[in-house]
């Protein structure tokens, strides 16, 4: 393997590994943002002459776009129907907004504090709820152990959403799912709500079974 392969391997964080892909190993990933193509290209001028995978169709470089949102409107989607899955987010970030508002114009004290941006206040409810380690069966001599195992980044960033989502279709039907969510993603932006007490319970149990932590090496 060359230089400029395992220099491209790390910028990808694929070095030395073969995947399923329709491009040959040396192709590099796509870098959709300006900024971030400006970036690598201080750190590394040799790639402006390594080829480059197609971007994706629903890459985008504006400034709506955000991939915390888009993350979570496909696992909203149902059986391919997005329209109707972003139709519903769109109402959900509306409520938080109207929420937020209600709450900035009638706080007395610093008004800077409260937040009105709905994709921000995501971004930190995401943040809050996203755990750092699980605990996963392993059998040892007949006998299976709750081990706590860490988790990577993509998973732990999946499992927050999901459990946003599950909290917000556990609640009563006589609501709709966008008033749930949005009241999902306030409690998790401020620190409480169910999704923040299931993580922290998560944790708990791993702290509780630390002494099985060394069964994940044997």
């Amino acid at each position: 393997m060359s230089f400029l392969t395992r220099i491209v391997g790390k910028s990808t964080g694929l070095s030395g590994i073969r995947l399923m892909s329709v491009y040959p190993q040396h192709y590099v990933e796509p870098i959709v943002q300006k900024d971030k193509q400006i970036e690598q290209k201080n750190e590394l001028p040799m790639l402006h002459h390594v080829p480059i995978k197609a971007a994706l169709n629903k890459s985008s470089d504006t400034v709506f776009h955000d991939d915390t949102k888009e993350k979570l409107l496909n696992y909203i989607t149902k059986k391919g129907n997005s329209a109707l899955a972003r139709s519903l987010l769109s109402k959900a970030f509306e409520l938080i907004k109207r929420t937020q508002t209600e709450r900035l114009n009638l706080a007395k004290g610093d008004k800077d504090q409260v937040i009105t941006n709905a994709e921000v206040l995501l971004k930190q409810a995401v943040e809050n709820c996203r755990p750092l380690l699980q605990v996963t069966a392993i059998k040892r001599g007949g006998v299976t152990y709750q081990v706590p195992v860490p988790i990577t980044t993509k998973r732990s960033y999946f499992l927050a959403m999901k459990w946003l989502l599950e909290a917000a279709r556990e609640k009563e039907r006589k609501v709709s799912l966008p008033e749930k969510l949005a009241w999902e993603i306030l409690d998790a932006a401020h620190g409480q709500g169910r999704v923040v007490k299931r993580k922290d319970d998560l944790h708990r149990q791993c702290e509780a079974n630390r002494a099985y932590a060394h069964y994940r090496w044997s």
